[in-house]
């Protein structure tokens, strides 16, 4: 039986996986290292500036990711096109998509801006809570090609085209660092903006990735069959009221994780510079690391969308299983790299002695929630590839901001535990998000193969 769990059936499809997820990957972790690049070439500036940066990056954060996953409604709805064979009903999708982008971008704009109204709510040295809100206007110039950009690459991804989203966030980060060279320091006779350098160099970033996105689907061979561009077409209800109801919860989704994340570090922030930059450093870092399971889990969304679109439920059943297991991998290699190397990794990020030593400690939790994150990325991925996103919204809502975020306050803010707490509140609500979608994937997994 080609899907039976025998060690040369899941070699195949450990290869299969990772021929899709690789390219990526690579995109995925330049994509992260933009806001890595940020977090450590201000970290180098003062320590005022970096609290301001990772206040502002908090926000940002939460609503890229949100867009992203409401965004990502075209993966599922591309896969299952292929997997069917139906490639005429792939371009009208993607122009739907396009046109959703626009309205979700422009909402997210309005948002971010809004959202800086929280500063003058925490207690902030006057100069870094001017710094964080203008990082955030300026960054949200970002937001609407981000969300275009993000249609394109979904519908790249689910037709089996990764290298594009791999080269182009090479690119993108390449832009990104050079330009941060420039404008936080002053180089070339530049003003040193600091912070906001980072935020103007991101912001252009979005629109130059969007832009080099259309011209590679214009001008490659690949994307003739599907090619979405041959005529205008104005939006559809019709079609983008079913992308946003199938986008939504994903985007609950990403944001009851993220916002959650997030939240914990406006909660940080009432402890000084010090406790905000070493939380900050500690995040970031867990972010880069948690683009490998997340990368397995764009590619879960492709593989088992084109099998359930092909009627092969046990094919869809068996991809799923493999790609969490290859994530698990990932997470207990990533805990003890990051345990072993914890020292250097605050290094790499700040001078600052006292944030170096905060943060080191700091990582020894983000250690140990490396299997549980890495566990509920790939699975609730894997639902997602069925056309199921609620659930997943309902577990994510109940594990971060029913266990993680209360238990947090209650260490941090009730036993003066400090981020510390907070941050034993996020490894067991992540905890509780993997053993709950996993039992939710089997539980799907299994219902569509009893009814083929």
């Amino acid at each position: 039986m080609p899907h039976t769990f025998t060690l040369p059936n899941i070699r195949r499809e450990i290869a299969a996986l990772w021929h899709l997820a690789w390219p990526v990957l690579v995109g995925q972790l330049a994509t992260v290292g933009m806001g890595v690049a940020d977090v450590a070439m201000t970290g180098h500036t003062s320590a005022d500036e970096l609290a301001a940066v990772s206040l502002g990056a908090s926000v940002w954060a939460i609503i890229l990711v949100t867009v992203s996953g409401v965004m990502m409604a075209i993966n599922s709805i591309v896969a299952h096109d292929v997997g069917a064979g139906a490639l005429d009903r792939v371009p009208r999708a993607v122009r739907q998509s396009l046109w959703q982008a626009l309205g979700v971008g422009l909402a997210a704009m309005l948002l971010a801006n809004l959202s800086t109204l929280v500063f003058d709510h925490l207690r902030l040295a006057p100069h870094v809570q001017r710094q964080a809100a203008l990082f955030v206007h300026v960054i949200s110039i970002g937001l609407p090609p981000l969300a275009a950009y993000r249609a394109l690459y979904g519908y790249s991804t689910s037709i089996n085209q990764t290298k594009p989203v791999m080269v182009i966030a090479i690119l993108g980060l390449l832009f990104n660092v050079a330009v941060n060279w420039l404008l936080v320091f002053g180089h070339w006779g530049l003003p040193a903006l600091g912070g906001v350098g980072c935020a103007v160099s991101t912001g252009l970033c979005m629109w130059l990735m969007l832009a080099a996105m259309l011209l590679w689907i214009w001008r490659a061979p690949a994307y003739r069959a599907t090619f979405p561009f041959s005529h205008w077409e104005g939006p559809r209800w019709t079609e983008i009221g079913p992308m946003l109801r199938l986008g939504l919860p994903i985007g609950v989704t990403y944001f009851a994780e993220v916002s959650a994340f997030g939240a914990v570090s406006l909660l940080v922030a009432r402890y000084g510079v010090v406790e905000i930059s070493a939380h900050q450093i500690a995040l970031n870092f867990s972010s880069l690391t948690f683009m490998v399971p997340l990368s397995f889990g764009i590619a879960l969304i492709t593989r088992v969308g084109q099998a359930m679109g092909e009627g092969d439920p046990v094919r869809a059943r068996f991809v799923a299983w493999v790609g969490v297991g290859m994530a698990l991998a990932f997470g207990l290699l990533s805990a003890l790299l990051m345990v072993a190397w914890r020292q250097q990794i605050a290094a790499a990020y700040t001078s600052d002695l006292a944030v170096r030593a905060l943060c080191a400690y700091l990582l020894l939790f983000a250690a140990l929630f490396q299997l549980s994150d890495a566990t509920q990325v790939a699975t609730s991925s894997a639902i997602r590839g069925y056309k199921v996103t609620r659930q997943p919204m309902q577990i994510q809502l109940l594990a971060f901001w029913g266990v993680a975020l209360p238990l947090g306050c209650w260490l941090g803010l009730g036993h003066d535990m400090a981020a510390a707490g907070f941050w034993i509140g996020l490894v067991v609500g992540l905890t509780v998000a993997a053993v709950l979608l996993s039992w939710a994937l089997h539980r799907l997994a299994l219902q569509k193969v009893r009814m083929a």
